[in-house]
């Protein structure tokens, strides 16, 4: 046997037991939401045939020709009976791109498609694409909304790390055939974490932003927008009412954005977002969770103090390291939600609760006060409840 054909069978071994590996609940948890043993998607789920030439007139050493360096930040859509993730694929090149992983269970046993998505460029060309939020909107469409970075054309000679980020749009019906429109027009210099509202609000798109001043830093961007357009034919937001703002020493005290879109629950909209800190080992990202009003969008209603997802463990080691960040959730018929988040801009995990619970923990968890007298006295008030339930029970 040849050292191609040695390489390749060990190579297909470990493919298949890595792909068909069982991810189990971690042990008793926050009663929040469930974390899971594995991570659901790494570089080395990607197929070999994307990362090899499999010829070995072409290739007889079986080296590796396009190198996969991460797997993270992925859009999700349960679609066809299927849990969906439009990921985003970063090369060894630094060049990232859309390819969609399927599982039969939201965690494990994804796979990806044979090919990456083809996403049509604009009459400017993106430079790198990322970040992918898959909205099913009423309107019969299934939109994808991405970052598109291009190199900032007022760079001083010399500067090669200078871009401009906006809001790239694209629509699908099958997620296959993707159809490129012009990219969101807003009052902001620069755009990250644009996602669309699955619903029509009188009539319009609406569209939550993250205004901000540079490539980088927010600057004077206030923290989560929101926006209407009439069309997403040519979508144009004229104006950003700030949904949620940054505040000084909290979880997303430097900047924040909208995760996946929000969820229509009875007691309002379901929101997840990242927070960003700054440390003295650099910034650090989180999720939180918030609620809206149902029917005024900018309204918030509830939000429980501090971060609802940290990386941990592995988690907080990676490419870019102590980063959690998340752009796509998925909610069953049953109730059961799939969060859909990347560590470390390196690789996919899953989180599992339910929409009762996210409710309940949003509802029912103390809001920051801002403060840690506050801090202090919220903490009093569940140990001297509890305290008080223990003497009771001692009495009886």
């Amino acid at each position: 046997m040849t050292v191609f054909q040695n390489r390749l069978n060990a190579l297909e071994k470990s493919y298949h037991e890595l792909i068909v590996q069982k991810n189990i609940k971690q042990d008793l948890g926050n009663g929040i939401y469930d974390r899971y043993e594995n991570p659901i998607l790494t570089a080395a789920h990607t197929p070999l045939f994307w990362r090899y030439d499999l010829n070995p007139n072409t290739n007889p050493f079986l080296m590796e020709r396009f190198g996969i360096n991460a797997t993270f930040n992925a859009g999700a859509i349960k679609f066809n009976g299927k849990y969906l993730l439009a990921v985003r694929v970063e090369g060894m090149d630094r060049k990232s791109f859309f390819a969609i992983a399927e599982s039969p269970n939201g965690i494990d046993n994804f796979r990806f498609w044979d090919l990456p998505i083809t996403m049509p460029e604009t009459e400017i060309p993106d430079g790198n694409v990322y970040d992918m939020r898959l909205v099913a909107h009423e309107d019969g469409w299934i939109y994808g909304l991405f970052c598109t970075e291009r190199k900032d054309p007022n760079a001083k000679k010399g500067d090669e790390s200078s871009a401009v980020a906006q809001c790239g749009i694209a629509r699908t019906k099958d997620l296959l055939s993707w159809e490129r429109l012009p990219d969101l027009k807003t009052p902001s210099p620069q755009q990250r974490n644009v996602v669309l509202h699955p619903e029509f609000i009188g009539g319009k798109y609406a569209l939550y932003t993250r205004p901000q001043d540079g490539f980088i830093e927010a600057g004077t961007g206030g923290g989560i927008g929101l926006g209407f357009t009439d069309s997403m034919l040519n979508a144009v937001v004229e104006k950003e009412f700030i949904v949620d703002e940054k505040h000084y020493h909290t979880v997303y005290e430097v900047k924040n954005g909208q995760g996946p879109a929000p969820i229509k629950t009875t007691k309002g909209w379901l929101h997840l977002a990242h927070g960003v800190r700054n440390t003295a080992a650099g910034l650090r990202y989180v999720l939180y969770m918030f609620m809206t009003d149902l029917t005024d969008l900018t309204k918030v209603i509830y939000k429980p103090a501090g971060y609802f997802i940290a990386p941990e463990g592995d988690e907080r080691v990676g490419d870019v390291s102590n980063v959690t960040f998340s752009n796509g959730w998925i909610l069953d018929d049953d109730g059961t939600v799939f969060i859909y988040y990347a560590s470390s801009d390196t690789r996919m995990h899953v989180a599992t609760s339910t929409i009762d619970k996210l409710v309940d923990y949003c509802i029912n968890t103390s809001a920051d006060g801002l403060r840690s007298a506050t801090s202090v006295e919220t903490l009093k008030k569940i140990i001297s409840k509890n305290l008080e339930m223990t003497l009771e029970k001692t009495l009886s």
